[in-house]
């Protein structure tokens, strides 16, 4: 686990792994972030950002969205504008999730997968899933704000179970 102590402004946060092979059903992973209110940071998320969808005030915005992992680098990105975020919020959970299309894959199944979290060109942390290889989904990061500032918990904590599971769950501290 490491901490920024310094306050985070706007984050990218960047998935990257491989292609299923020729004939096998497609590897999809993706990026879920769920915001919390001030006056609830641990209870139920206000929302979530995911595929096909964006904060409701536009500070949360999933730039790349890949359903196949196919192209080079970092395949899907979403971007965070903590600066920007109401003051009625002070914590966001970053998840990944791996989309299940008939039977269960688990980051150990899927190759060359990752993620790295940016701020402009300071990379802020990177892992490899290596640790949580029987999981079907992780939470990354955990941003929250203290006396208008906000900083970053970077740790990465495996989940078994289908992706809405994940989402319902991402944020608890008992999860």
């Amino acid at each position: 686990m490491s901490s920024v102590s310094k306050g985070i402004r706007k984050v990218q946060v960047m998935l990257r792994w491989d292609p299923s092979p020729i004939g096998a059903p497609a590897h999809d992973l993706d990026i879920i972030a769920a915001t919390y209110l001030a006056d609830n940071p641990q209870g139920p998320a206000a929302y979530l950002v995911h595929f096909d969808s964006r904060s409701p005030d536009g500070t949360i915005i999933l730039n790349r969205d890949s359903r196949t992992g196919q192209g080079f680098g970092f395949d899907e990105v979403m971007t965070l504008e903590l600066d920007r975020l109401s003051a009625a919020y002070s914590r966001v959970v970053v998840g990944v999730a791996i989309q299940q299309a008939g039977e269960e894959m688990t980051f150990g199944d899927i190759p060359n997968s990752g993620v790295r979290l940016v701020e402009g060109h300071t990379t802020l942390f990177e892992d490899d899933f290596t640790d949580v290889h029987g999981s079907t989904a992780a939470t990354v990061a955990e941003f929250t704000r203290e006396s208008g500032t906000w900083g970053l918990v970077a740790d990465v904590r495996g989940f078994g179970g289908d992706p809405d599971a994940f989402a319902a769950t991402m944020g608890r501290i008992d999860s």
